[in-house]
């Protein structure tokens, strides 16, 4: 299985890349603290061993060399450090003390006082360091003794402070949460785009985008309505100019038909009046279309599978023939919300599709999930060529080859379907069958 690890969304990604550089300067910033308090804390210890040290060696200077020992035993000195006296410098298998580490203990050794120059020690050695967790510190004495110290040094802790902890797990996750909203306001301008423009696609007469906001927003939405106004100019200047000459058209078909009845010859009259007849059909076909295209009908919810077996049982009493080939399968009832007229109307088309050219029927309704129904209206006939599949939605265009307006029709209820489908948010796409004849898939919203 493939793991994407780059988001698809803009928001995502801008989230993401937003998260990714808080985490790094988090880290970044955490790793700065955490050295800064490291050097504080090496700085605390080197100054309280130098105190304590030099505590030591000033006693033991000021003490007769023969009663050292006693005065040594009888000391507060605490359980990290373990002075003795020898005559010779510490031997121990520590290396030397690191000269950062090393130059930081001697300074505050040399900044505590003496009481006098005349006990300064003579030579001073240093070994461990903080990676060993042990200091060794050989001072000589005035009169040539050694003063040998072994001290514990305790671990570094860059995180000892669980408040501390507590407030940056509390900062960071202010600070994703701030931009996550920030990120999801800033690209909620797209997503508002994005269904203004499926809005239109499905129907051109959508409301406009409300132009406010930011200023590239606002110059966005100004740029959307401008080129929506101009293509819903463009769709009723198209469809008026249709309409206008479908309408026109009447009035000469009609006088061509009088005129016909004077015709002597009767067959050639009535290959006029056929002719005429099939024109007055594509011209009625094209008001439709024209009313279609600008239809008001209001959106209301209806029974879908009432309503695709009523289609069925008014196709079996048109054609009582195929009565035993129309059957539905699907639930009882499913409420959908559509324009009632305008989706029988779409129905009414395939089933009638279905009949004329397949001699059969099946209705399918199915809900695959709770936002989209699909609707299967599949045949028995010889299917439609493979070329013909896209253009049989292409207006005026009929698969049955013949120029018969009883079975080709004059090529506009499948465009018409497709616009009322989409306009709902749907679709309707037409397919052939593995076993013979073709499927007509409709998709509606719930």
């Amino acid at each position: 299985m493939r793991i994407r690890l780059w988001p698809g969304s803009l928001a995502a990604r801008t989230a993401l890349v937003l998260l990714l550089g808080l985490a790094t300067v988090q880290v970044a910033g955490l790793t700065i603290h955490a050295l800064d308090r490291m050097d504080v804390q090496r700085l605390g210890q080197a100054r309280d061993i130098a105190v304590r040290v030099v505590g030591l060696y000033r006693t033991l200077a000021l003490t007769d060399p023969a009663r050292r020992e006693a005065v040594l035993a009888e000391l507060h000195r605490g359980p990290d450090l373990v002075p003795t006296l020898s005559a010779s410098p510490p031997n121990v298998d520590l290396p030397e003390m690191p000269i950062p580490e090393q130059r930081l203990l001697r300074v505050n050794m040399n900044l505590v006082p003496l009481g006098g120059p005349q006990l300064r020690w003579r030579e001073l050695v240093i070994y461990g360091g903080h990676f060993t967790r042990r200091a060794v510190i050989g001072m000589l004495l005035p009169d040539g003794q050694w003063l040998n110290v072994k001290a514990e040094l305790e671990p570094l802790r860059p995180w000892h402070s669980p408040d501390f902890l507590v407030a940056f797990v509390l900062m960071t996750a202010a600070a994703a949460g701030l931009t996550l909203w920030a990120v999801r306001r800033l690209t909620a301008p797209v997503r508002t785009l994005a269904e203004a423009a499926e809005a239109l696609g499905r129907d051109v007469n959508a409301p406009p985008l409300p132009e406010n906001g930011p200023t590239e927003v606002a110059v966005a939405a100004v740029a959307f309505n401008t080129m929506a106004a101009r293509i819903r100019r463009f769709v009723e200047d198209r469809t008026e100019l249709l309409t206008a000459i479908g309408h026109d058209l009447r009035t000469p078909i009609t006088r061509l038909k009088l005129r016909a009845e004077f015709v002597e010859d009767e067959e050639q009259r009535g290959k006029i009046l056929a002719d005429l007849e099939e024109l007055e059909a594509m011209v009625s076909a094209t008001l439709a279309f024209g009313r279609d295209a600008r239809t008001t009908e209001q959106v209301t919810h209806l029974d879908l599978a009432e309503l695709l077996r009523t289609i069925l049982d008014e196709a079996g009493d048109a054609n009582p023939e195929v009565l035993d080939k129309l059957n539905y399968e699907g639930p009882a009832h499913l409420t959908v919300q559509a324009r009632s007229l305008s989706l029988k109307r779409v129905f009414v088309n395939l089933v009638a599709n279905a009949v004329n050219y397949g001699g059969s029927a099946m209705v399918r309704l199915v809900n695959p999930d709770h936002r989209m129904v699909v609707v299967e209206v599949e045949d028995d006939g010889p299917g439609i060529a493979p070329g013909e599949l896209d253009r049989v939605f292409e207006p005026f265009h009929r698969g049955e080859p013949s120029r018969n307006r009883e079975t080709g029709g004059v090529g506009l209820g499948l465009p018409i379907a497709r616009n009322i489908m989409r306009a709902h948010g749907g679709d309707v796409v037409i397919a052939n069958r593995p076993a013979g004849g073709a499927k007509a898939t409709v998709t509606l919203p719930v």
